[in-house]
């Protein structure tokens, strides 16, 4: 079967690369245009397109896909299937329509809950339980196509939205595979996705990382969790920004926002309390929290975010 294939992140890298091993023809990878990141600034291209290089398969970065030249790119390579993972653009209806086997999406979430950009982030942000992969057939909508696969694997008390996006890139590389022999075999079927049941998870923002100090412990919990390991949940020490990259629920109570225990770290929320296991003070690096201690001066009583 000749792919094309498009996508950008890390998640979509090991599903590139399990294609190419199971022998199928990739004969192009489509990716995002490099991007100008850090604090230099520095052009750096996309994760897939590194990996891509690397396997020796020819890569285009269209700016967009609406053009007659994109289309006339998809005529010329003739892909029997466009497998698409994180790629960041919509397809529009006249490279939907044109594969043999049609376009297919590698969904990081038990559709129809958490359609959109950031369905791993927003699955940890929402303390759910499970999340998965869904195998898709692109339409027009955003993630709204009929469901060929899903599977499930649960989201334990201290995974991050990192150690998901591991867990399901790796789960989504093997039912790629396993999805591609079934459709070009035809022994598969589709399930219509019942709108009633969705959601959406919108991109992630920078701003969306600040604790709120009296929210229940379980749900700064999850913010530090969900933010991990972009952008980061943060509050304030001494006017500075405090980014706090890894905590565990505790069951002290004190003030919202208040430094409860120095032996171990903990700050009262709304309800219960979270332990601060490692954290990062602006201009200084991030370290485990007795390290911290010993370099600042801390009292209990000390209030966050002010």
């Amino acid at each position: 079967m000749r792919i094309i294939y498009m996508g950008t992140p890390d998640f979509a890298v090991k599903p590139l690369e399990a294609l190419y091993h199971a022998g199928y023809e990739i004969v192009g990878v489509f990716t995002q245009p490099d991007k100008k990141k850090g604090r230099k600034q520095e052009l750096t291209p996309p994760e897939v397109k590194v990996c891509a290089e690397k396997l020796g398969l020819s890569v285009y970065q269209p700016v967009s896909l609406k053009t007659d030249e994109a289309f006339s790119l998809i005529q010329s390579l003739a892909p029997e299937a466009i497998v698409v993972a994180a790629y960041g653009k919509l397809l529009p209806k006249n490279i939907l329509d044109y594969p043999k086997y049609g376009c297919i999406n590698i969904h990081a979430s038990l559709l129809p809950k958490y359609r959109g950009a950031a369905p791993i982030q927003w699955s940890v942000l929402n303390g759910e339980k499970e999340t998965g992969v869904t195998i898709m057939m692109m339409d027009e909508g955003i993630d709204t196509g009929d469901i060929i696969f899903t599977r499930a694997i649960p989201i334990e008390e201290d995974d991050t939205a990192l150690s998901m996006f591991e867990k399901l890139s790796d789960l989504g590389a093997v039912m790629i595979v396993d999805a591609l022999k079934n459709i070009e075999s035809g022994d598969y079927s589709k399930t219509v996705q019942d709108d009633s049941l969705s959601c959406y998870s919108p991109m992630i923002k920078k701003e969306m990382g600040e604790i709120d100090w009296k929210k229940p412990s379980t749900e700064v919990h999850n913010l530090v969790r969900g933010m991990f390991d972009w952008p980061i949940a943060y509050t304030k020490l001494g006017g500075k920004t405090l980014k706090i990259y890894k905590s565990k629920k505790s069951a002290l109570l004190g003030n919202p926002g208040e430094i409860v225990s120095l032996s171990p770290l903990t700050v009262a929320c709304g309800e219960g309390s979270i332990e601060i296991i490692e954290l990062q003070l602006e201009g200084k690096k991030r370290m485990d929290a007795p390290s911290f201690l010993m370099g600042r001066k801390l009292d209990v009583g000390t209030v966050l975010g002010e």
